[in-house]
């Protein structure tokens, strides 16, 4: 398929539409995963979808699809989260960017660069202060290019 980058539309999903949210997420985990047992795939898109759902009317997190005549091709979302603040600020809003995701055939035609501009724009709207995510050895590239960077102070993790 063709694609002409000045026919992309790119709009907000909203919360009529959870399904693509949850079909996106599971395609984006499969890719990154692998295949789970159907039985675990029914929980965890029943799971998806009310969270999508509850997330959406909370205005917890906005989600962006970019199409090309009627055809998704590429899907981002933002989680927000406010976190108590220092001596500096009383609270700050952050964001995680969640699953940046690309129809294979799409890929490496900028789709995913017009997504997180969006994506960027409204979180600078919205009065973001810092945005976050996980990426992929494939994704980082495009992440660092819009000037994301390791964390100022060190990140550690526990996984429980």
């Amino acid at each position: 398929m063709q694609i002409n980058l000045s026919r992309i539309q790119i709009r907000e999903i909203g919360i009529t539409e959870v399904e693509i949210l949850t079909t996106y997420r599971m395609a984006y985990l499969t890719e990154m995963q692998g295949e789970r047992s159907e039985e675990y795939q029914q929980k965890l898109k029943n799971e998806l979808t009310e969270y999508f759902i509850l997330a959406l009317a909370e205005d917890r997190l906005f989600a962006l699809l970019a199409e090309h005549d009627s055809e998704i091709l590429s899907f981002g979302a933002m989680v927000l989260k406010k976190i108590p603040g220092d001596f500096n600020q009383s609270s700050y809003l952050e964001g995680d960017i969640l699953n940046m995701y690309t129809v294979p055939f799409a890929r490496r035609k900028g789709i995913s660069a017009m997504i997180l501009q969006q994506l960027l724009n409204e979180a600078k709207r919205r009065g973001i202060s810092k945005v976050s995510l996980h990426t992929s050895k494939d994704g980082e590239k495009l992440y660092r290019k819009f000037g994301f960077s390791e964390p100022v102070y060190p990140v550690l993790e526990l996984c429980l």
